[in-house]
């Protein structure tokens, strides 16, 4: 079972190496995602096709809201219950 360190880690690395080239500003774990532009609608298919492969779960349509994608938190949160069914 994974944690929800290790969750929180593997998420915030890829958002980190995906789509921040600034990296002079530090990403807030509850920051807005798409609020701040750090991530676009491209964005958020390309992040849900890495969880799918890395964690290897499949996303219904009624899942992909931004409350479930907005923050790293959020979607440490929203894997770790996936993960827990």
């Amino acid at each position: 079972m994974v944690d929800q360190q290790n969750i929180q880690n593997t998420v915030r690395d890829f958002i980190q190496k995906n789509f921040i080239f600034d990296t002079s500003n530090a990403l807030a774990d509850d920051e807005s995602l798409l609020g701040t532009g750090v991530i676009d609608s491209t964005g958020v298919l390309e992040l849900i096709g890495y969880l799918e492969e890395k964690f290897q779960m499949t996303f219904e349509d009624s899942e992909l809201v931004s409350e479930n994608f907005d923050s790293i938190l959020k979607i440490t949160a929203f894997l770790q219950k996936k993960l827990e069914k």
